[in-house]
């Protein structure tokens, strides 16, 4: 994060999984940074609250007054867009838990394809600091950016998933630092390498079809933004910090292995 912004790369927002909405210090730090945020809680998360209210994110949702698509109580009604083309109805609300509340500070939003039965694998409970608007309309609106902001994240787990699984990131290795440090930079180099090749044999969208920077951002359409910052890619093996475009920089990320020496067998056991 402080990288990013050292190097003038913007975001909107940090969005990440369960094992960070959870994190109070996590959190805490991130609005201590002023930096804005949309991380997933667990359903059934655990909260202080009187015994005649909600406990969890799930029960909060319960009390949200669904009663079919024409009585929404709270819910509102989302599009999301995806990059093939097709769209979801989804339905979000903001919901009140304990200190966590649409008027607070940190607000608890609920998504879900199905508020009747908030099904696991495609409801989510999300924390966020950005504020919500006053308008009923601007409400509608802010609640499509929340759950697009957080539908980004699917992208960077899909590919990190493929990392893990496919590719060894996960692999444990009793070994020295600088192996282990080698050995992730062969799997970014592999990745790389797939990466390119796969992309390879795509067609290319004509030139005509994409919207200008500025207007992608501005719009809900489901896609991360990209801003080019040619002055901090790296040119080759440089020796200062510096930024690799994995789809051309694959040789420079292999030749700093090349160009290490070889790691040391282990002597003894850990």
């Amino acid at each position: 994060m402080h990288a990013a912004r050292q190097a003038g790369i913007g975001f909107r927002a940090v969005v990440a999984d369960c094992a960070y909405g959870d994190n109070p210090g996590f959190t805490d730090a991130l609005n201590r940074a002023g930096v804005s945020f949309v991380l997933a809680l667990r359903p059934r998360r655990g909260t202080w609250a009187p015994a005649d209210q909600a406990h969890t994110p799930i029960e909060a949702a319960a009390e949200l007054g669904w009663q079919g698509s024409s009585k929404p109580g709270q819910w509102r009604q989302v599009t999301r867009r995806f990059r093939d083309g097709h769209t979801e109805t989804w339905w979000a609300a903001d919901a009140q838990l304990g200190g966590w509340g649409p008027d607070r500070r940190l607000r608890l939003v609920v998504a879900t394809i199905d508020p009747a039965s908030l099904p696991g694998h495609s409801t989510w409970y999300l924390l966020t600091n950005l504020p919500r608007p006053a308008s009923r309309r601007a409400q509608q609106a802010n609640l499509a950016e929340v759950v697009r902001l957080y539908g980004l994240r699917n992208w960077v787990e899909q590919s990190y998933k493929q990392v893990k699984g496919e590719l060894g990131w996960a692999d444990f290795q009793v070994r020295s630092d600088r192996a282990i440090r080698r050995h992730w930079t062969l799997v970014a180099c592999a990745f790389s390498f797939c990466w390119q090749a796969f992309l390879a044999e795509q067609p290319t969208a004509p030139q005509s079809q994409v919207a200008p920077a500025a207007a992608r951002g501005a719009q809900p359409t489901g896609h991360p933004r990209r801003t080019s910052h040619p002055e901090f890619v790296a040119g080759g093996v440089a020796s200062s910090a510096g930024l690799a475009d994995p789809m051309e920089r694959a040789a420079t990320l292999l030749a700093v292995v090349v160009a290490s020496t070889a790691a040391p067998a282990a002597t003894t056991a850990a």
